[in-house]
Parts: C-alpha cells; sequence; structure tokens
C-alpha cells in the first residue's frame, strides 16, 4: 500500500464525481442512506444503548456506501445487500469491521464529553409558543464553546476514520493501523479534502438559498416541510456518494481492486 498525495484541484473533482454517481442511480442510493438513517432512527429509541449501536454501525454503514458507488460508477445498480457489505466478508473482516465501530462508538462519547465539559449550563428553550428558530438562537447556539470543544476534538476522530473502513475490508488493514494511515492521508492530502469541504459547503448554501427563494414563492412553512426533507435526504446521500472517490486516489495498492461485494 502506497500513499497517494494528490493536488488541491482533485477535491473539487471528488464532488463532482460524486454528484455525477448520484445521478446516475438517484433514487438507489438514496434509497441506501434513508434506510440507514431509518435504523438510525429506531435505535435511538433505546437511551444510551441504542445511541452506542448506532454510532459502532457508522463504519460499516460507510463501507455499504462506498461499496453502492463502486457499483453505480460501474454501471450496475446497487442493491439494498450491500449495506451489509462489512459483515459478508469472513470472520476475520467482519471481526475488523466491528472492532472498528466499537472505536468510532467510543471515540465519539469522548468527543461528546469533551464537549459537554464546556458547555455551562443547560440549552436555551425555545419561548412557549414559539415554532421558528430565528437568526439569533442559531448565533447564540453557535457561539457556545461546548460546540467548539466537540467540533475541534471531532476533527482527528473524523480523519482517522475517513478511509478506514475501505482499509480495514477491501485491504486487510488491522482497525488501528488503518485509523493511522487515514489520519496520514488526509493530513498529506489537505489541500484536496479542504477544497472538497469547501466544494460541498458551497453545494449545501446555494440549495439552502434556493430552498430560501422557493419558500418565498410558495409561501407557508407546511409546503416547505414536504418539500425540503427529501431534498435534504437527496443531498446527503449525494455527499456519502462522493466519500469513495476520496479513498480510491489517496492509495495505491499493489493487489487488484476487490470486488465490492464479496460472498459470505
Amino acid at each position: 500500500m502506497k500513499l497517494q498525495v494528490n493536488k488541491a484541484s482533485l477535491g473539487w473533482l471528488w464532488v463532482k464525481l460524486g454528484m455525477r454517481t448520484f445521478l446516475r442511480q438517484p433514487l438507489a442510493m438514496s434509497g441506501l442512506f434513508f434506510m440507514f438513517m431509518a435504523l438510525v432512527s429506531v435505535l435511538s429509541i433505546v437511551p444510551i444503548l441504542g445511541t452506542a449501536v448506532a454510532a459502532a454501525l457508522v463504519p460499516a454503514a460507510t463501507l455499504g456506501l462506498m461499496a453502492a458507488t463502486r457499483e453505480a460508477e460501474q454501471g450496475r445498480f446497487p442493491m439494498p445487500s450491500l449495506l451489509l457489505t462489512a459483515f459478508r466478508g469472513g470472520t476475520e473482516r467482519r471481526r475488523g469491521m466491528l472492532l472498528l465501530g466499537a472505536m468510532y462508538a467510543v471515540a465519539l462519547f469522548l468527543v461528546m464529553g469533551v464537549g459537554a465539559l464546556f458547555t455551562d449550563g443547560a440549552p436555551t428553550p425555545l419561548p412557549e409558543g414559539t415554532a421558528e428558530v430565528t437568526p439569533e438562537m442559531v448565533g447564540a447556539a453557535v457561539g457556545r464553546p461546548g460546540l467548539w470543544a466537540a467540533l475541534l476534538t471531532y476533527l482527528p476522530v473524523l480523519m482517522a476514520f475517513w478511509h478506514a473502513p475501505a482499509l480495514v475490508f477491501w485491504h486487510g488493514v488491522p482497525p488501528a493501523k488503518s485509523l493511522f494511515f487515514s489520519l496520514v492521508a488526509c493530513w498529506s492530502n489537505r489541500g484536496a479534502m479542504l477544497l472538497f469541504v469547501a466544494g460541498w459547503t458551497v453545494v449545501f448554501m446555494l440549495t439552502g438559498l434556493l430552498l430560501g427563494m422557493l419558500g418565498s414563492i410558495v409561501g407557508g412553512p407546511e409546503v416547505m416541510q414536504v418539500v425540503v426533507y427529501p431534498i435534504v435526504l437527496f443531498m446527503a446521500s449525494m455527499f456519502h456518494t462522493s466519500l469513495w472517490f476520496t479513498v480510491r486516489d489517496s492509495f495505491a495498492f499493489d493487489a487488484p481492486e476487490p470486488d465490492a461485494s464479496p460472498s459470505a
């Protein structure tokens, strides 16, 4: 395995490839993402334990969406079974993915703990009878030190787990080493990664602007609630579709590229 250092301009190409691949199979890709989010919603009903299990499934879900992206990129229809890719590669790979999931859950709870340390008191509730979130409320939430502490703590966690699922499952890298390699790859390609994040930020901002204009035309929050959720789902699915390309171009492997859906 060899690390590849890419030009910063490749970050925008990753955004475009994600959008293009998603548009080849928009219903399938958004459906897979919705299935995972629905599972997370069900698990979150169970306090603490459900949240921990949902967090532990994130690396497996990320791998499944990457596998689906590869299928769509090659002109094939991504089947729902691809979400279970992490559990279909034999005992060793399954164990590695489960360990990686447990490590992610622990890391996420540590991030939440750091954020709680910098949070003074409970969040300010909305005034009674107020359903609208004002810019002042958003500004107050963004200005909380606990939020920034959690975000700064989560950044290295995000970098460490970014490539890790693909390295563990498709290339047999031990979980601990995969975190190190992923962190190094993200840092070495920080220019491309920053442009990748900036590109998606622009896409989401433009989408939000268009939704705001649509809301002013059609009028009424009820109509916007019906429109916004599917669009947010599509945008989130499109973003996750682009993740595979960041992995593919950050490493070079001597062995042939593995199949997206290994047999059980």
